[in-house]
């Protein structure tokens, strides 16, 4: 916990106002854990997105935050599945996922305020 705490107290540092570090460090670990014991990427994607809520200021229910919290999570989840066996059109499948999560993510926090 405390390098995520360092990690997290870093970003709120640049941001205005900044942000509960201590809530965001605990929630990037809750989905972590998540993800170790075989939570389902739709489970613990919509922590990821809790994250992403915290660090930039918006409400953890927007659509475009929880299609891009999910979609890294589905990301996550298709490349752990394939795991040694990943070959270069696995590793398009992942790169599409997260673009497609990212710009989920770009469109929430251009979205305006929360």
């Amino acid at each position: 916990m405390p390098l995520l705490e360092t990690y997290f107290g870093l970003l709120a540092s640049g941001v205005p106002g900044g942000f509960d570090v201590a809530e965001a460090a605990a929630l990037e670990r809750d989905w972590w854990q998540a993800r170790r014991e075989a939570v389902s990427p739709d489970q613990y994607g919509v922590t990821v997105a809790r994250v992403s809520a915290i660090v930039y200021g918006k409400s953890a229910d927007d659509p475009s935050l929880l299609t891009a919290g999910i979609g890294r999570a589905e990301a996550m989840a298709n490349r752990d599945e394939i795991g040694e066996a990943m070959t270069d059109p696995d590793w398009s499948e992942v790169e599409f996922r997260s673009r497609r999560a990212y710009w989920s993510l770009k469109a929430a926090v251009a979205g305006g305020d929360s």
